[in-house]
């Protein structure tokens, strides 16, 4: 079996195509543009040239809307289907609030834009051009805020942790079979793509730590807690055999070393408030009330592209499968495993 395992983060996508009889260190691994950053490009390209354009095709992430606005301000228009607005927002108004008219036909004159995060037409092409079968199975991780149109997007997403934590936090429950019904932007990609596994980008990197050795039998003795800085958002999971007893999540851009530091040392003691990293900007945090009977949660795992600021902390850098940027990948593969489906 052939598995494509495609992280689907917010300036690239990373990609282990994964072949069953070969050596991981083995198998093709490629860092590729995000479909987002791909997307963006093509705005910018109709943005000089003075086109109006009219966005079409699925839900997805939502990484291109500065170039949109920017391509507004211009006093240029833009046009979109019903469907692709919800890559903008979860309530149609806003959308149109934006300055955006939403048809579902392009104006006359309207360049067309296809909204997606899979591509088939794409990802075939690109393995036919390496000479590689197209895999037997495809599962992706990308960020999905969840669908809540009537509710913040960070407070959203946090219902979305905080009931996973009160399910009992099982790791093998950070990757779906059929995901949740609010996860609107993962059900669109789990249709596309043939129904294989998919998860949240976050839940996907800690997946690929503990896929390390080291890291796994060290979560067995004790409590550790593991942090994936990530270009747009960091997270970090508290875990202990196999359940995770906290969550915490912020934009990466509004984080240094020092206070990202600060704030893990008072989440792995439970003293980290959610209402405090919500008016921080960023998206929350939640701790089980049982983790102090666990003990300190002394060992911190790094991983992500923005790991450097905490460069000089007591923090131990990894590199899952022996590429940090793939993660991801190997959490999504490792999740196979822990599902028994490979």
């Amino acid at each position: 079996m052939n598995v494509l395992c495609l992280d689907i983060g917010s300036g690239t996508q990373d990609v282990l195509y994964f072949m069953e009889n070969r050596e991981i260190e083995n198998c093709p691994k490629f860092i590729l543009p995000s479909p987002a950053m791909m997307l963006a490009e093509e705005i910018k390209k109709y943005t000089q040239e003075g086109k109006n354009i009219y966005l079409y095709g699925e839900n997805m992430g939502g990484g291109f809307k500065g170039v949109l606005f920017a391509h507004i301000s211009q006093g240029l228009k833009v046009a979109c289907s019903s469907d692709a607005a919800y890559a903008l927002a979860d309530n149609l108004d806003k959308v149109r609030k934006m300055g955006i008219e939403i048809v579902e036909t392009p104006p006359e004159g309207f360049c067309p834009i296809y909204l997606t995060d899979f591509a088939p037409g794409f990802w075939k092409g690109f393995f036919n051009l390496l000479g590689l079968k197209y895999p037997d199975l495809i599962v992706v991780a990308a960020q999905d805020h969840g669908f809540f149109p009537d509710m913040s997007n960070r407070l959203g997403r946090f219902k979305i942790w905080k009931d996973f934590l009160d399910n009992g936090g099982e790791i093998k429950e950070l990757l779906y079979n059929r995901p949740p019904e609010n996860l609107t932007r993962l059900q669109t990609i789990h249709r596309i793509t043939g129904g294989g596994l998919v998860a949240d980008t976050g839940a996907a990197a800690i997946l690929g730590a503990i896929y390390e050795n080291e890291v796994r039998e060290t979560s067995h003795k004790n409590g550790i807690c593991i942090v994936n800085i990530g270009n747009s958002h960091t997270i970090a999971f508290l875990i202990y055999q196999d359940k995770v007893y906290g969550i915490y999540e912020h934009h990466t851009m509004l984080l240094s070393g020092e206070k990202l530091w600060e704030h893990l040392n008072r989440f792995k003691r439970g003293e980290l408030s959610n209402k405090e990293i919500f008016e921080d900007q960023g998206h929350g945090c939640l701790v089980k009330e049982s983790v102090l009977e666990i003990g300190e949660f002394k060992n911190t795992y790094v991983i992500g592209p923005k790991r450097a600021m905490l460069e000089g902390y007591p923090v131990k850098f990894i590199a899952p499968a022996g590429d940090m940027m793939l993660a991801g990948a190997v959490g999504l593969l490792y999740g196979l495993k822990i599902k028994k489906i490979i």
